[in-house]
């Protein structure tokens, strides 16, 4: 059985990216009923954050979830859902609802001159981190990797 948590939190987290609006135009994806198309469902999202360091990718039903502690990452089965302003994935770690949600909003990782064209947000372990997100597609701009 799932966590009550793993049910809403997509939902919550998106309106929470979304912030307030009284006007339609003032929602994400405007007057559009159409989920949200800006990472297909067979792309692959790579994440990172900050305070403390983690990140990790999501690609069709699997999340992979990395710490400096756990560098190779943890493999979740996630569940995708496209709302009307971005995406998120849901699923389980350590016994845990663990919650990836993206939107179109540029990012800042605070640390390099790289601007993502994704904001980020993880639930995880009890914990909400901030972080950015990239594609093939729609990837970040500014310094390489190194």
């Amino acid at each position: 059985m799932r966590h009550p948590l793993a049910v809403l939190a997509p939902a919550l987290i998106l309106l929470a990216l979304a912030g307030c609006g009284s006007e339609t135009g003032d929602l994400p994806g405007g007057d559009s009923r159409q989920p949200y198309a800006g990472i297909a469902e067979a792309e692959r999202l790579r994440f990172t954050g900050t305070e403390p360091f983690w990140g990790g990718h999501v690609a069709g039903g699997t999340l992979v979830y990395s710490t400096p502690e756990n560098q190779d990452g943890a493999a979740i089965a996630v569940e995708r859902f496209a709302g009307r302003g971005g995406v998120s994935w849901t699923g389980t770690l350590d016994g845990a609802p663990l919650v990836l949600a993206a939107s179109d909003q540029p990012c800042s990782d605070g640390m390099s001159d790289r601007t993502y064209p994704f904001t980020v947000t993880l639930e995880v372990r009890g914990e909400t981190r901030a972080g950015c997100g990239w594609t093939a597609a729609r990837p970040y701009t500014g310094s390489p990797a190194r």
